[in-house]
């Protein structure tokens, strides 16, 4: 399993059930992670610590061979949509659950995806090729008008995509699409799409084997995004017309069909206020939100997924959906604060459970949530007779789940399943669109608390003690925990098993040691995180409203702006830093 976090537990789990040996990879911030817990084995990756170790493609490939493994899953993240991992996979003599190489080369690139549907004659917006400058953005939005998205040509999930609504902003959005995409996919090639306002997201979970089988298994809706980042998603989309679910259902098939597929995908689409349907791209992969469609279906996915890479044949083509699933995504996110990263240690999680219920999570409690990776902790899925009844479990499931420690995304989704906007029993009164969240809703965000529970701030990695120790003549090295009674080594002085404390440099100075500046005037840091851009000199000049410095965290960027006119003093970051929350960057002075 070359992922983490609760898409690796699932994938355990399904092996379990099929009798197949699980083996998990982690990074050294995941090494008592669940995900390494519910594997039959795990293994620490080479390069160590960060995003970085999950897309060493060599070390993964080393590892599995070493483990005895005959295949590897992906999982959901970036690596599942590199053919440079599916081919060195291959060349190894494992086998590799998803599509081939060559397709993944096809479909994984967005423009080259978007060559295939015109030939195909399914319906596309209008798009630019590759971006060399902001200037190709304004040259594209003078054919078709602002706005208009900059998305990465590589890679998926909602990461490096800017919507750019003037000529003044395409530079900086570009600038940061690129710097998404070099740091989520390794490569920064971005292209300009025509932005669609106020559409629905909709998807198609598809199936396809080796025989050239494409099954369509459900619709879904994914519609309720924050920074085109999914939050909420269900099976199957409602309110479609026949016409819509067939335009969907055929472009799904030509597509998968014409590169010779195998494996599970997503087509995504977008429709129009006025009905429209739009081809956006395929997801060769496993998807988030594909609970939704097992609990309408019964289909195990990810079994299905090793089953075809197997060689197997599907043996069906056409699947009766029956119900109505949701899906909630639990983030340590703060919504009150603009969604903003809330990493740190659960002091309680309480799933809830009963009829219609599932839970899908990569924590537990007393896990600490870092800031290193996504902010997902897990996601509760319910399941109705009809979508009133998935509703009205969800208003239950919700209220029983309990996050305490790190904020979460809890209060928001209780919020958003008493909206009308959302809840409308008829396609006239569902209101929901991509930006919603963001706009419509934005008032009742805003009055929400401030989170769940209080931030906590990040802890470390668990402190360890090495030793050499010989198992039937074979040299093995033992990681131990820190505060293991009778550990050797200088960390066996540790005082208590307390939870361990953050380096010095991730806590906020002492009081008193310099005086605090008026918060009317200082740019401090939200939350703790990595510096990736200074805007701005010391001494300079700038306007309220100028931006100062973007931070990013669990996989999001966060610009910070001048919060009056004046000029910068005492100006404290540079990129690759990392700061902790209230950490101060400089203060304006008027």
């Amino acid at each position: 399993m070359a992922g983490r976090g609760e898409i690796a537990v699932r994938v355990a789990r399904a092996c379990a059930e099929a009798k197949i040996r699980s083996i998990a990879v982690y990074a050294t911030e995941d090494r008592d992670a669940l995900h390494v817990r519910v594997a039959d084995e795990a293994f620490a990756l080479p390069m160590g610590s960060g995003p970085a170790a999950y897309l060493d493609t060599e070390g993964i490939v080393a590892l599995a061979l070493r483990a005895g493994a005959d295949a590897v899953h992906p999982g959901y993240g970036f690596l599942s949509e590199s053919p440079e991992l599916a081919r060195a996979v291959i060349e190894a003599g494992l086998a590799w659950v998803g599509p081939s190489p060559e397709v993944l080369e096809q479909l994984s690139n967005k423009i080259a995806a978007r060559e295939l549907a015109l030939k195909l004659q399914v319906p596309l917006v209008p798009a630019s090729g590759v971006l060399t400058s902001h200037q190709d953005v304004q040259e594209f939005a003078a054919t078709c008008g602002y706005p208009v998205v900059i998305k990465a040509v590589a890679g998926g999930g909602g990461r490096g995509m800017r919507v750019v609504r003037s000529a003044e902003g395409a530079e900086e959005a570009l600038a940061a699409c690129r710097r998404e995409a070099i740091a989520a996919f390794g490569q920064g090639e971005c292209f300009a799409e025509k932005y669609l306002e106020r559409p629905r997201h909709v998807e198609t979970q598809c199936l396809a084997d080796r025989e050239g089988t494409v099954a369509v298994i459900s619709t879904r809706d994914c519609t309720l995004q924050r920074r085109h980042q999914k939050l909420i998603e269900e099976a199957p989309a409602p309110f479609l017309t026949a016409a819509q679910e067939q335009t969907l259902a055929g472009a799904s098939r030509d597509l998968l069909g014409a590169v010779g597929y195998v494996g599970a995908a997503t087509c995504e689409f977008l429709v129009a206020p006025t009905g429209e349907v739009y081809f956006l791209e395929v997801n060769p992969r496993l998807q988030v939100e594909h609970p939704v469609t097992e609990e309408v279906t019964g289909i195990d996915l990810v079994r299905e997924q090793i089953r075809l890479a197997a060689g197997e044949s599907l043996g069906y083509r056409d699947v009766l959906a029956y119900g109505h699933a949701i899906e909630f995504r639990i983030n340590a996110e703060d919504p009150a604060r603009g969604f903003l990263p809330a990493p740190g240690r659960i002091a309680d999680l309480r799933l809830p459970g009963g009829p219609g219920v599932r839970c899908d999570f990569g924590y537990e409690s007393g896990d600490t949530v870092s800031g290193a990776f996504d902010s997902m902790i897990g996601k509760v899925i319910v399941r109705g007779r009809d979508r009133a009844g998935a509703l009205a479990r969800a208003r239950r499931a919700l209220r029983e789940l309990r996050v305490d420690g790190v904020a979460s995304l809890r209060a928001f989704h209780r919020a958003v399943i008493d909206s009308p906007d959302f809840t409308a029993p008829t396609a006239a009164g569902f209101s929901c669109h991509t930006n919603w969240i963001e706009q419509d809703f934005a008032p009742v965000v805003a009055s929400l608390p401030a989170a769940d529970a209080p931030a906590a701030t990040e802890a470390g990695p668990a402190p360890t003690s090495r030793m050499v120790v010989e198992v039937d003549g074979k040299r093995l090295e033992v990681v131990l925990p820190a505060t293991l009674p009778g550990t050797v080594g200088p960390a066996a002085a540790s005082p208590s098993p307390g939870p361990p404390r953050a380096p010095a440099r991730h806590r906020p100075p002492s009081a008193g040691t310099k005086a605090a500046p008026a918060a009317d005037a200082a740019v401090t840091a939200p939350m703790q995180g990595t510096v990736v851009r200074v805007a701005v000199t010391e001494g300079q000049s700038v306007a309220e409203g100028d931006l100062v410095v973007v931070l990013e965290a669990m996989k999001m960027e966060q610009p910070l702006v001048a919060p009056r006119a004046g000029t910068v003093k005492g100006l404290d970051g540079e990129p690759g830093g990392r700061v902790a929350t209230g950490h101060v960057f400089c203060v304006i002075e008027a």
